[in-house]
């Protein structure tokens, strides 16, 4: 009896242990995310066709959303719900910003994603630019995406794209904060901007 409470005790603090050592690591994974401005340098496209690069995130906390324009509901329903909440925490758009950042360039381009976000919204701008720049952004930003044919028998036919369906939230140095999920309860998201705002 006093041999299997041993082997217990030895079993429980091998758990607490291995427990421990994984916070420690989840801790200082985040600690390196948020030490300094989230994502990678670039220079893309914004939709009035001048030049964007990492340093437009700093400066004001900042909302990144990443979709595309023949998305069917996701990203018009993230873009309208965005519009609303900023509309509400910073009603004359002083104190935040908000951008769309095209997940498909080989479709969306500057011009095409500026009026994709200007029938929703005049408070988010729209960010495309050459594909492969692009692309090296998204990925460096840690956005999933992935290309989908609609007709597996035609892989080089139409398509969609999977996606992060999350808005990031970077605060006023570029450094990642948070997200907003897909769906998450409107007060919720008000609360996490108006947070994001107050710093």
């Amino acid at each position: 009896m006093k041999t299997l409470r041993l082997v217990l005790w030895i079993a429980v603090a091998l758990v607490a242990a291995l427990l421990g050592w994984l916070t420690l690591e989840m801790t200082g994974a985040k600690n390196e995310v948020t030490g300094g401005p989230f994502g990678v340098p670039f220079t893309l496209v914004a939709q009035d066709g001048k030049p964007i690069s990492e340093k437009a995130f700093t400066g004001k906390p900042t909302a990144l959303f990443f979709g595309f324009t023949h998305c069917p509901e996701v990203c018009p329903t993230t873009l309208f719900e965005l519009n609303g909440w900023l509309s509400k925490v910073d009603p004359d758009g002083s104190k935040m910003q908000a951008y769309f950042i095209t997940v498909d360039p080989e479709r969306d381009t500057p011009e095409l994603i500026g009026q994709y976000v200007g029938n929703v919204s005049k408070r988010i701008t729209g960010i495309s630019g050459p594909p492969e720049k692009v692309l090296e952004m998204v990925k460096g930003f840690r956005v999933y995406y992935r290309k989908v044919p609609l007709d597996e028998k035609k892989p080089d036919g139409d398509y969609t794209m999977d996606h992060t369906a999350s808005v990031f939230l970077l605060d006023s140095t570029g450094r990642f904060t948070g997200t907003i999920a897909y769906g998450e309860n409107a007060d919720v998201a008000e609360q996490k901007l108006a947070n994001l705002i107050k710093g």
